[in-house]
């Protein structure tokens, strides 16, 4: 029986109210949800609406993934959002006021001239609304996007420092604020941590649905097509829709499982990783054995992707 579910990998909520009745009400139809206890939906801010939230909520969604990404008019241009801060946060209060009792709110640092009062700001705003969880994303550049080109003609840089600071910054004021930091990207107050996230970090298996999405059970994954034509196709045509299948061997699972694993409050077994490696990184203080496990220190988490590449 499904335990979560993450509505999102785009923006369900550009679709109307009528559509997304229609569409929620066949999940109940198709899935067994009695175990389900956590349904989370992405929304954007710029096409939300009082009758939509009220949709949401009579639906059985519990949990809002609020894609606000700054509170700074001039970075969502440059970021190319739809939306504008003041739409942002009326968002916020139409999902408060239909009844929502756990509401992320999603940041983003280290963009192109974003300065560190700006970034502070968006925190200090983010807090006052008193959201149950907040993400906080680095900037990265993907593949077939606006922002890899221009980073490829030079008009944006990478700067590591600025990132490690912002993250410090991040880590510092949400902290402060009550926030637990359980994860490199993610705070939420007490009781409110992400289960479907957990479930994704602690290698549980999932199954993903439309188009580009990936699945994973056991030592098999696999993806879907990407084209939503031919993936609408293949569905009404009673084919599948799988583009491709990978094997996945007990060296990838562990290699997977430390880096997830690392990036999270938890950590992971101490006899996953080499003990003379743990040692070093021990001495160096990025890393701390509780128990049985192994877990970043705060010098860690500002280091992780290079902390798990040593020990991988």
């Amino acid at each position: 029986m499904l335990e979560t579910i993450f509505f999102g990998g785009g923006t369900p909520t550009v679709l109307s109210t009528a559509q997304l009745k229609n569409l929620l009400e066949l999940f109940h139809e198709i899935f067994d949800l009695g175990a389900l206890r956590e349904w989370s939906i992405e929304a954007n801010p710029g096409s939300v609406s009082a009758k939509k939230a009220a949709a949401l909520r009579e639906s059985g969604i519990n949990r809002i993934s609020l894609g606000v990404q700054s509170w700074d008019n001039q970075l969502l241009n440059l970021l190319g959002r739809e939306h504008h801060a003041a739409q942002a946060e009326e968002s916020f209060h139409i999902f408060r006021s239909a009844g929502f009792s756990n509401i992320s709110v999603d940041l983003m640092f280290a963009l192109p001239g974003q300065t560190e009062t700006q970034w502070r700001g968006s925190l200090q705003k983010t807090i006052a609304l008193q959201p149950e969880h907040i993400s906080t994303y680095c900037l990265t550049y993907e593949e077939d996007t606006e922002f890899l080109a221009r980073f490829a003609r030079g008009e944006f840089a990478v700067n590591d420092e600025t990132e490690v600071r912002f993250l410090d910054l991040a880590m510092t004021t949400l902290e402060s604020a009550g926030y637990e930091h359980y994860e490199i990207s993610n705070y939420a107050r007490p009781g409110f941590r992400s289960e479907h996230n957990r479930a994704y970090w602690r290698g549980a298996d999932y199954i993903g649905i439309g188009p580009s999405a990936f699945s994973t059970r056991g030592f098999e994954r696999w993806q879907n097509i990407a084209d939503h034509n031919e993936y609408a196709r293949r569905l009404f045509a009673n084919e599948s829709p799988i583009t491709s299948i990978e094997k996945l061997t007990p060296t990838m699972k562990r290699t997977e499982h430390i880096a997830l694993g690392l990036r999270t409050s938890e950590g992971i077994v101490v006899d996953t990783i080499d003990q003379n490696q743990a040692e070093e990184l021990i001495s160096d203080g990025l890393l701390a054995r509780r128990a049985n496990r192994f877990a970043l220190t705060r010098a860690g988490k500002l280091l992780a992707d290079s902390v798990a590449e040593e020990l991988l």
